[in-house]
């Protein structure tokens, strides 16, 4: 199916240095030689390596889209359950 004009125009959204450090962080990853950054465990999700690559481009300053927000664990204040009103 061709691309549609509009969809077409928009551009990529990771740059040559974000692919470069996802597939070397993969190629490491393969070998069972890529470890975490802080505490030094070799990576066992794949995943977890193609975030590695990534963060990696955006610390040199690469093209690569902004972190997702609101993933993990909810705030003390997000858990506290609604009051009612009377």
């Amino acid at each position: 199916m061709p691309m549609t004009k509009r969809a077409s125009s928009r551009g990529r959204k990771y740059g040559k240095l974000a692919s470069d450090k996802v597939e070397r962080a993969m190629h490491e990853y393969k070998r069972g030689e890529l470890k975490s950054g802080r505490s030094g465990k070799t990576v066992k999700s794949r995943k977890q390596a193609i975030a590695i690559g990534l963060s990696e481009a955006r610390a040199r300053g690469g093209k690569v889209l902004k972190r997702a927000e609101g993933l993990g664990e909810p705030s003390f204040r997000e858990r506290l359950p609604r009051r009612r009103r009377l």
